[in-house]
């Protein structure tokens, strides 16, 4: 199940409020969520920003990916982002990239092409 942290409309029209929730990427907008976890209306100036802390790191370090609009949101409402993991590609990206450099050191081998190796 990918879960993602979003904003789900509430309010009239013209009127919006938004709830910032837990919920399994293949709901809908509005539909179910597995949790709320904060609070955000536009309307007030400033806008005004309720986010328990606590339950977003808990979400955040079990997986939960939070959409552009709710990442900005945590942001400003200063939730600590848990660090990101290096992945064993990256790992292996870097010892590809030490590789040439090692290389480089080496002196370079002679290139004969066919046409030469005939003519020796």
């Amino acid at each position: 199940m990918a879960v993602k942290i979003r904003l789900t409309r509430m309010g009239d029209k013209k009127t919006p409020f938004y709830r910032i929730v837990v919920a399994d990427s293949r709901k809908a907008r509005d539909g179910e969520y597995v949790d709320l976890i904060g609070t955000f209306n536009p309307l007030t100036n400033p806008e005004e920003i309720k986010v328990d802390a606590a339950k977003a790191e808990q979400w955040l370090k079990n997986g939960a990916e939070p959409t552009d609009t709710a990442k900005a949101l945590l942001v400003k409402a200063k939730v600590n982002f848990p660090a990101k993991k290096v992945k064993a590609k990256k790992a292996k990206a870097e010892v590809k990239a030490e590789a040439p450099k090692a290389a480089a050191k080496k002196p370079a081998a002679k290139k004969t092409t066919a046409k030469k190796a005939k003519a020796e």
